[in-house]
């Protein structure tokens, strides 16, 4: 077998699809040409894909179920650790959330054609901006079945075509919900090639999707750092990223106490496998006695590990001695660090060196901090009295997101529609020339 042929192995059941080069250039070539169809898709039709696909998905749910099943048992048979699995696994709520999701997203305005700022200028002329889409999206991702759907309805309401690399652990998962996705194309009359989900599980593929830029537009990774890096070290077509879920939640002196007993804690606990979990807590000095004690038994009861710095283990002396290791931890895990700090400005300070630009909270009643909060903390989403875990496509309006990124450039915190479509200026004239 050569280096560009498929390894499709037989415990994933992945097609085997021959040479990876060839395969990949199809599709390639297949995506470019459904986004020329989709760019001049009316709303209509795309809404109506989307109810579609909640309506096979819907009525697949025994098949995507018992596809995810198989492949949860094999992913304790590999190892997958306690998040791996948890992102893995699908249910009835899960899915049913997945509906829900098409659903907003066909209720979501269509950003694609509308003009912004159209001003008249002294020669007569009118200038403007046009949301245009951003034409083959990849998306590489590893864990999540629910990124299937969701990036194929985002890609699909906003115009894209976009090719699907999900990871070969999900491999049974993606391929049902795929089915369902497809249906729904053709039941709406458009291009089953709109969405594509790449059939081997062979690594090649990754790496010939990220270097076909006469093909795809924009590459999204989700999924482990090391992953990210790798996309974002050897693509040859721009990525949209974030490589660090090092969240945290600040509790200032003048916070609520049972606000922040219940926003610390579901900001750790509610999932311990996500981007958005808190991984650090800072807790202002004059609480922290009163505060801490309170919040360790609240940890104990979810099993959480905690380890602090010298202070908080003064106040919790059953804590684990925090290393620098720690404040640079996305644990992804039920273990927690704690660092008691002087103020607003020294947790401000430990929030631009150790985080990752994801999602911050403060826990105040203190306008004006809360205030200085939001604006010199520099991450994607900044929060105000509310957990972390908030920071969601879904949670945010969007009805689903494609990622986050912490990118400066383009779009920043979680992406749905107008994040996959680009602007581009239009004039509107009556026979002007420039003189």
């Amino acid at each position: 077998m050569t280096a560009h042929a498929s390894q499709s192995a037989s415990p994933t059941g992945a097609e085997t699809v021959g040479d990876v080069d060839t395969y990949m250039e199809r599709l390639g070539q297949a995506a470019r040409a459904a986004a020329t169809a989709m760019r001049r898709t009316p709303t209509g039709p795309k809404n109506a894909a989307l109810m579609a696909m909640a309506e096979r998905l819907g009525g697949a749910r025994a098949e995507v179920l018992a596809a995810n099943a198989r492949d949860l048992a094999r992913g304790r048979e590999s190892g997958l650790d306690a998040a791996l699995l948890d992102r893995l696994a699908l249910d009835d709520r899960r899915i049913d959330a997945m509906i829900e999701g098409l659903t907003q997203v066909a209720a979501l305005a269509d950003p694609v054609g509308e003009i912004d700022g159209l001003r008249s200028r002294p020669s007569g002329i009118q200038v403007g901006q046009m949301r245009v889409p951003l034409g083959v999206i990849g998306i590489i991702y590893e864990s999540r079945p629910n990124v299937t759907l969701e990036a194929a309805s985002l890609c699909l309401k906003s115009g894209n075509a976009c090719i699907l690399r999900g990871g070969s652990e999900a491999h049974d998962s993606n391929a049902a919900i795929a089915a369902c996705i497809r249906a729904g194309l053709a039941d709406a009359g458009l291009p089953e090639t709109a969405v594509q989900v790449v059939a081997t599980t062979d690594r090649a593929a990754v790496g010939r999707l990220i270097a076909m830029p006469e093909h795809v537009d924009v590459i999204i990774p989700r999924g482990g750092k090391s992953l990210i890096e790798r996309i974002a070290r050897e693509a040859r077509v721009p990525v949209i990223k974030h490589l660090d879920g090092i969240c945290h939640v600040y509790i200032d002196a003048t916070a609520d106490p049972e606000k922040a007993l219940a926003i610390a804690v579901n900001a750790k606990t509610h999932r311990y496998g996500t981007c958005n979990t808190m991984e650090t807590l800072l807790v202002d000095a004059p609480v922290a006695e009163a505060l801490l004690p309170k919040l360790a038994a609240s940890y104990a009861e979810h099993g959480v590990e905690l380890r602090g710095c010298e202070r908080t283990r003064a106040v919790l002396p059953e804590a684990v001695p925090a290393a620098e290791a720690d404040w640079h931890a996305e644990y992804l895990a039920p273990i927690l660090a704690i660092r008691v700090v002087d103020g607003i400005d020294e947790a401000i300070v430990h929030i631009e060196r150790y985080g990752s630009h994801h999602t911050d909270a403060i826990v105040t009643e203190h306008y004006g901090l809360a205030r200085r909060f939001m604006a010199e903390v520099d991450s994607s989403s900044v929060m105000v009295n509310a957990s972390t875990r908030f920071a969601d496509g879904f949670e945010y309006g969007l009805g689903a997101e494609i990622g986050i990124s912490t990118d400066k450039l383009h779009a920043r915190g979680p992406v749905g529609l107008e994040g996959l479509t680009t602007r581009k200026y239009v004039v509107l004239g009556d026979g002007q020339v420039r003189q």
